[in-house]
């Protein structure tokens, strides 16, 4: 049960920090499902109030017109101080059209003559006095407008009181302001009508929004799951109950990440292996020599009145087993510390042509016993930032190489270049060669293209390893192209000036 318990906290933890990508995809969701809503249900409010006040100042301005038509047939505006019978009565009949309009929108109607007199006021307040507003004056000059006081509660509308008039052509007509009406009506109904919305509206949207977080752990969750298959399988393979290849083909991303994985642990197992094989290897190339020194041993144990001659041949071959063995450890020793990462190179400007001159000088008597011509081909002076002994390391294990796997009477051929950032040396050769399918094993520690061949001419077949790990210290490269009864060539590129990390 604790466990379990201690399960459900760690998944709550995980989907609460902002660090996990199912938290990122459900929060994504949620605010590109719950903004729109909020903007919808927002725009839908505004869009119905500004409908329903333009439909409002529509229907009352056309209730408005027919009234300012009456006022203009019966000249109220000219009349409004008579006390004929006739236009009482009139006055009569528009003033009961005036507080219908008032009563049946909750509003104000006040009449206001050209010279902004108050001819008219509904609520008997202001009329008589002078009304002299932005308003008024833009409809007096036949502007009509609409105000929408949202703050107060009302709409504020003007209409003008327009008077045809005919002119002594008996043709022309002119349109002539008398004066405004001023009409306030209530939004009442329209706020009411909205608080309806609004309410229906809020529900909605918590649905909605209930529907989206739902529907957003669903999908983050679908999302997620292939990666938390990649991690599931990666734990499998951490604690080794997974030797298979990891496989989750769900997403293109996934495929790559398993892809990079496979590749890391196949990169894993083959280093593992060639551990496995560089230890036996060094068992088995340390044991060959304590070998043959005990049966050298036991074989001057087991004779009595040894002669001097044997004795003294036995010896010779136990005193060359003791140099092989020294050599190999010699080798062992120089390649742990040139593949120390902490190795400090003695860095010094020198002169590459005099110093490759000086190797070959050392190399040419080796060469001469099988007949081997070793030629130098310098393009041109090179002076470089780098330690002479490795390199010097480098160039005298190539041509040994070259020397070794060659033919009787055959050539070895060094280049020296170089441009503005590089030097190369290229060892070239007429031997045997390099089989294809070994060129990619060649610069492995204790690796022999041909075993027997190699423990006849010699070598603890750590050359290429040391060499290689040379020029990786000297921050180079070194390729290696051949064909198999024509020769090899090794490039080795290193740069002219050395810059430490």
């Amino acid at each position: 049960m604790e466990e379990r318990f201690q399960w459900i906290l760690e998944k709550l933890k995980r989907m609460i920090s902002l660090k996990s990508l199912r938290t990122r995809v459900f929060l994504l969701i949620m605010l590109a499902g719950i903004v729109p809503s909020i903007m919808m249900r927002y725009g839908i409010l505004n869009n119905y109030e500004k409908r329903a006040v333009d439909l409002r100042a529509a229907t009352v301005q056309s209730q408005l017109k027919i009234v300012a038509n009456h006022l203009t047939s019966n000249n109220y505006l000219s009349n409004y101080t008579s006390e004929e019978q006739s236009f009482l009565a009139s006055a009569d009949v528009i003033e009961a059209e005036l507080e219908m309009l008032s009563n049946l929108y909750e509003g104000r109607v006040m009449i206001i003559n050209r010279n902004c007199r108050i001819v008219k006021d509904v609520y008997g307040i202001s009329q008589g006095k002078t009304m002299i507003s932005e308003e008024v004056i833009k409809c007096l000059r036949g502007e009509n407008t609409v105000h929408y006081d949202k703050e107060h509660g009302f709409i504020e509308m003007t209409t003008p009181i327009v008077r045809t008039v005919t002119e002594s052509d008996g043709k022309t007509k002119t349109q002539v302001i008398e004066g405004v009406m001023l009409t306030s009506v209530s939004n009442d109904s329209i706020v009411a009508t909205m608080d309806i919305l609004s309410q229906k509206a809020m529900t909605l949207e918590c649905i909605m929004i209930l529907i989206i977080v739902f529907l957003a752990y669903l999908v983050s969750l679908f999302i997620t799951r292939p990666f938390e298959k990649v991690a599931e399988q990666f734990k499998q393979v951490k604690e080794g109950f997974k030797e298979d290849t990891v496989s989750v083909p769900d997403y293109a991303e996934t495929v790559h990440i398993v892809e990079a994985f496979n590749e890391i642990v196949k990169k894993m197992k083959a280093q593992d292996q060639s551990r496995q094989e560089f230890v036996a290897n060094v068992s088995h190339e340390l044991k060959t020599p304590m070998t043959s020194l005990k049966v050298l041993a036991d074989s001057l144990v087991m004779q009595e009145n040894v002669p001097a001659e044997l004795y003294k041949e036995f010896m010779t071959d136990m005193v060359s087993e003791i140099d092989r063995e020294n050599q190999i450890i010699t080798d062992l020793l120089a390649l742990v510390k040139l593949e120390n990462s902490v190795q400090q190179l003695n860095v010094a400007t020198i002169n590459v042509n005099d110093m490759t001159e000086l190797i070959l000088k050392r190399l040419r008597p080796i060469a001469r016993k099988k007949d081997i011509e070793v030629t130098f081909e310098s393009k041109r002076v090179v002076e470089a930032s780098i330690d002479e002994v490795k390199v010097t390391q480098i160039l005298t294990n190539l041509v040994e190489n070259a020397i070794k796997y060659n033919i009787d009477h055959g050539w070895v051929k060094v280049i020296l270049d170089a441009d503005h950032q590089y030097f190369t040396f290229e060892v070239s050769d007429c031997g045997m060669g390099i089989p294809e399918e070994s060129l990619s094993h060649i610069f492995e520690r204790f690796y022999r293209v041909d075993k027997s061949h190699s423990r006849e001419i010699g070598g603890t077949g750590l050359g290429l390893a040391i060499t290689r790990s040379a020029v990786l210290a000297h921050k180079g490269s070194i390729t290696v192209t051949s064909t198999v009864g024509e020769g090899t060539t090794f490039k080795v590129k290193i740069p002219l000036k050395y810059i430490p990390e």
